[in-house]
């Protein structure tokens, strides 16, 4: 039990006492339940892989966004990594394509450019006709390092935009820290 519950810990977001009802759990399921919940895990591991193009997740060579025909709009979206395309998916917001990636530029941690998938990011803006590319990193200091570090590099070949940041909706302003409040102030926008 106890090699169980330090397993489930070990994943993100994960502490010990929901580790401990996730093994709780599991254990008052049926054999075939739990056999079928290891197979899963083992063939997605096994068969799941990057998309040639995007480097997204995917158990094909490319992906569904990159099979998309309907999805070649010009814009393509660049996110660290495929959790970060998954919640720009839930927007159900942007319908061009996407670059993961896989991580940001942090020199403290001895990420540098070259260990992301940065030239194949150039070489895509520059042969695969994009009019605009979004940068859609997280804001922080790693984020906004790898932003300008990628807009140097983009701007030659295409239009380079980045998200807004601001405010939550249903935040209050005097629970706002002061970075989040100066981005909600550069990301204005007039009112029609």
């Amino acid at each position: 039990m106890a090699r169980l519950i330090d397993q489930f810990e070990r994943l993100p977001g994960i502490g010990p006492r929901t580790a401990q009802r996730l093994a709780l759990h599991l254990l008052r399921q049926p054999e075939e339940q739990i056999r079928s919940f290891a197979e899963a895990l083992l063939a997605a591991r096994s068969q799941v892989g990057q998309c040639q193009r995007c480097f997204h997740l995917s158990a094909e060579p490319l992906c569904e966004i990159c099979r998309n025909e309907e999805r070649r709009n010009g814009q393509l979206c660049v996110v660290a990594d495929s959790r970060d395309l998954l919640a720009m998916e839930r927007t159900r917001e942007f319908r061009g394509i996407y670059h993961v990636l896989g991580g940001l530029i942090s020199p403290m941690d001895g990420i540098g450019p070259e260990l992301l998938q940065i030239q194949p990011l150039v070489q895509r803006v520059a042969d695969d006709g994009i009019t605009e590319v979004i940068l859609a990193l997280t804001p922080s200091v790693e984020g906004d390092t790898t932003s300008l570090y990628l807009a140097r590099l983009l701007k030659p070949f295409t239009t380079v935009s980045r998200i807004a940041y601001g405010l939550p909706m249903g935040s209050e302003l005097e629970y706002a820290d002061e970075v989040t409040l100066a981005r909600a102030f550069e990301g204005r926008r007039t009112l029609d």
